[in-house]
């Protein structure tokens, strides 16, 4: 019993608890809604038996976490349809229905005046390809290795009449919209053009954050292919004018496989270059670009190919001030040594082979920038004339130093020569008086001792006879002795000849005379005019030795021959027209 009574206990109460939610969803469907006790009036039923928003928390309602939720604004129109649902299913319809194959090229036929147009010279069945580009940046030119890199947007496109599509969507109401293109990131569902650079050396796609490339499908069939790309293109440069010289570095772009007869490539006809506003090059400046065409003919066909010429004037600022003025300043130090003394050896060697070894240092730091070509460029001109120089101011000091010794050997020379002059007149004086004093005819040995006496043959300063012997000086011959007897002429010459002493002299044909001498002759006196002595030598005249007058010379005559160096220099590579046709 008790445990019957148990059971039907436990069946009463499992039975009014299932019985409640029951109950309670029929009132609620009899009724309408009510707002619950936890959420208070928050929201309204509308007409549709949904929730209306409230004044308090307008287009919003709790849901079961407590947190507001959207609720878009009711309208009577149908929903927005979603464009990119209609895209998928035009590029599923046109390209994964089986019918279409991106290894055959698209037909395009092209009539005669078309072809005239596309610069071919038939109509026929071929692809036309239009081509523009952007240039985003030049990173570098590069004068060594003969390259530039460059990072541009390129773009191709072409008509593929296999993706037409129709771009009207019946939006409901009469409404109509038109979807204007189909976008495709994956360059390998379509047929592409064999385009490649020609001048390339490396080249990279850009992939952060995702590749940037697409492609655009315009209802027409009309394809645009967009990607930006970093090539690394090659320039053969002419370095004659460096870095005087403007040069033209080319991009190329042609078709690999397909001939012309079955690929054509077109510029854009209104702007088929664009450069950004803001490009800036650290030596370099772009003063124009040239878009062209340069078909190339093979054994294998004629391929169509399109050119740009971009010419960079190169940045003359940075070379002036880093290798002309150096130079410049290099010679004019060198010049320095002609202001120094000649017997300041040390300085002037010193000066001169340091200012050498620092000009050879500057050319070889020019040179290593370059690349080595088998002519002989502008910037090898200059230095090799600063080069030479300098050398020649070191030069210059030898020639002075050798000019010194020669003038202080010279020196020396006259000296001596000017002393035995002096004593040779002496000496000619003093036989003078002798002769005057015993001029006999009938004694002529007399007069030749007497000569030989007072001219003997110079063996020695201030002494006759060699130092052996009786020697006689100027002061005894004044008088013909010393008690005025007249010495022993014959007694002298026999001494003069056992020392080994030439007896005689040589005597002059006509005895000296003075004014007033015996017969009262005078000598005899004869004025000729000078040569006349210019400017120039009347200057260099204030200048007694040669070396010094080199160093005069070389004062003016090395900044005259180098300013007219100058002159000659610029007027030759500054002002010289560029080949245009090149």
């Amino acid at each position: 019993m008790v445990n019957g009574s148990v059971f039907q206990g436990l069946m009463a109460t499992t039975m009014g608890r299932s019985l409640t939610p029951l109950l309670f969803i029929l009132l609620m469907c009899v009724f309408g809604g009510s707002p619950t006790p936890q959420y208070g009036s928050q929201y309204n039923h509308n007409n549709y038996g949904g929730a209306s928003p409230s004044p308090q928390y307008g287009n919003r309602y709790h849901n079961n976490y407590g947190y507001p939720r959207h609720i878009p604004p009711q309208t009577t129109e149908p929903p927005h349809v979603n464009h990119r649902t209609r895209e998928k299913m035009l590029l599923d319809e046109i390209l994964g229905n089986g019918t279409y194959d991106r290894k055959i090229r698209p037909s395009s036929v092209h009539k005669k005046g078309e072809a005239e147009l596309h610069k071919t010279a038939e109509e026929g069945d071929f692809t036309t390809v239009i081509i523009n580009i952007m240039i985003r940046s030049i990173n570098k030119i590069d004068d060594y290795h003969m390259e530039y890199s460059v990072q541009m947007t390129f773009r191709e496109q072409w008509n593929d009449d296999r993706l037409n599509y129709s771009n009207e969507e019946v939006l409901g109401a009469g409404r109509q919209g038109k979807i204007n293109y189909l976008t495709l990131t994956e360059t390998d569902k379509i047929w592409m053009p064999d385009l490649f650079f020609k001048n390339e050396k490396t080249g990279h796609f850009h992939d952060i954050i995702l590749p940037n490339t697409y492609i655009r499908i315009f209802p027409n069939g009309d394809v645009l292919y967009s990607i930006r790309i970093s090539l690394t293109l090659s320039c053969p440069m002419n370095l004659k004018l460096y870095p005087l010289d403007t040069q033209v570095c080319q991009l190329l772009m042609a078709s690999y496989g397909w001939t012309t007869e079955d690929l054509l490539f077109l510029w854009e006809k209104n702007e088929p270059i664009q450069v950004t506003k803001n490009l800036h090059l650290p030596r370099f400046t772009l003063e124009k670009f040239i878009p062209k065409y340069c078909n190339s003919k093979t054994n294998t066909g004629e391929y169509s190919c399109l050119q740009v010429n971009l010419i960079f004037k190169r940045e003359f600022s940075y070379y002036l001030i880093q290798y002309y003025i150096p130079c410049c300043m290099l010679v004019i130090v060198s010049w320095v040594s002609f202001w120094l003394d000649q017997h300041a050896v040390p300085a002037r060697v010193a000066l001169g082979v340091t200012t050498l070894l620092t000009m050879s240092t500057q050319n070889a730091g020019i040179n290593q920038s370059l690349p080595p070509v088998s002519y002989t460029k502008a910037i090898d001109v200059w230095t090799g004339v600063c080069l030479t120089f300098v050398f020649g101011a070191l030069l210059e000091f030898a020639l002075v130093n050798y000019a010194s010794r020669s003038d202080m050997h010279r020196d020396q020379y006259k000296r001596n020569h000017r002393h035995w002059e002096e004593e040779h007149a002496a000496c000619e004086a003093t036989a003078s008086r002798i002769n005057r004093r015993h001029w006999d005819e009938d004694n002529p040995s007399a007069c030749e001792a007497a000569s030989m006496i007072a001219c003997p043959p110079d063996r020695g300063e201030g002494s006759y006879g060699g130092g052996h012997g009786r020697e006689f000086h100027h002061d005894n011959l004044h008088s013909p002795d010393n008690d005025g007897r007249i010495p022993d002429y014959h007694g002298i010459v026999r001494e003069r000849m056992e020392n080994g002493v030439p007896a005689f002299a040589m005597r002059p044909l006509v005895p000296p005379f003075r004014e007033g001498g015996p017969h009262g002759l005078r000598s005899c006196e004869v004025h000729l005019q000078g040569p006349s002595v210019s400017c120039w030598r009347s200057w260099l005249a204030k200048f007694p030795t040669r070396s010094k007058r080199i160093d005069v010379i070389a004062r003016i005559t090395f900044p005259l021959i180098f300013a007219l160096f100058n002159v000659a220099y610029w007027s030759a590579y500054l002002f010289r027209e560029e080949d245009k046709h090149r």
